[in-house]
């Protein structure tokens, strides 16, 4: 029996998350401040008190998830995991979970990179698309077929939900394919551009230049990382891997079930939602789910 902890990306954010965490926690409250501090605005009240537009905003979605997730994780009393994994953004929740970066590293790493995403997403209009019901395969397929634009797959969630991303253009035009293919829905998502797709080069290069001056640990346990999708502990390999991840597809599917493969039984979701939860039941039903209390 193994415990993997897991953490959740951009999407889950909600109004008052963390709020509980912050009244009830004098080391979540601490750390709360300290970011406040670093960012130079008060995320906190936005989190605690703002409206759904104040979170949808790219520079503080990305701090606010991150933030209720690693502090939840930093105050649990029997925080041990055997093995983490972070959804896109979620994969700094998790280095710092196991002590890979530091809180403070991680914060600035995310705030870096949630400003390179959004100026790389105001320098072409980009989007994605939930696509549900297909085969991984025949999606691939699909997105490769598009003559016009750029589409590639950019989040492999669960067996029969795969997220594309691209051009505005080739992404409508997929759309169009897929459901011709035997999609059940193609959905458009309301999203500030192409994450996860060569789109987001320029963004890249500005968090690898963070990335290299950012000091790195060995993990703990093993991380799950997104782009090879099985166990890493190398520190230059966490690097790498890092710095790939913004141009690169998440494959979540498969690294659960390379976390089940290596003995995971039990999945706690570490922050704000139960997305993740849902989809690991998807992938892997006997898997044992809960959220982080």
């Amino acid at each position: 029996m193994s415990t993997a902890y897991i953490f959740p990306g951009q999407g889950a954010q909600f109004v008052g998350m963390g709020k509980d965490l912050y009244d009830t926690n004098e080391q979540a409250k601490n750390l709360f401040e300290r970011a406040n501090e670093m960012l130079g605005f008060s995320i906190t009240d936005l989190m605690f008190h703002g409206t759904d537009e104040d979170l949808k905003q790219t520079r503080v979605t990305q701090p606010a998830v991150f933030l209720h997730s690693v502090i939840k994780a930093l105050t649990l009393a029997d925080f041990k995991p055997d093995m983490v994994a972070g959804h896109s953004l979620g994969e700094f929740s998790a280095l710092v979970a196991a002590k890979a970066i530091s809180f403070e590293d991680g914060l600035k790493l995310v705030y870096a990179r949630a400003m390179a995403m959004q100026k790389a997403c105001e320098l072409e209009p980009s989007t994605m698309a939930a696509v549900l019901g297909l085969d991984d395969q025949k999606v691939e397929e699909i997105c490769a077929s598009v003559d016009s634009g750029i589409v590639v797959p950019a989040n492999y969630n669960c067996p029969g939900q795969l997220v594309i991303s691209g051009s505005v253009d080739g992404i409508q035009k997929a759309c169009e394919l897929l459901k011709a293919g035997g999609a059940k829905r193609a959905l458009v998502l309301q999203v500030g551009g192409a994450f996860h797709s060569p789109l987001m080069e320029p963004a890249r290069i500005e968090l690898e230049a963070a990335i290299k001056q950012t000091t790195f640990n060995e993990p703990i346990c093993p991380i799950y990382q997104n782009v090879p999708a099985n166990a890493v502990i190398n520190i230059e390999e966490i690097k790498l891997n890092l710095i790939a991840q913004l141009t690169a597809p998440v494959k979540w599917t498969q690294s659960v079930q390379a976390m089940v493969a290596d003995g995971a039984t039990d999945f706690i979701e570490c922050g704000p939602g139960n997305v993740l939860q849902g989809l690991v039941k998807k992938i892997h039903k006997e898997a044992n789910t809960s959220a982080a209390q």
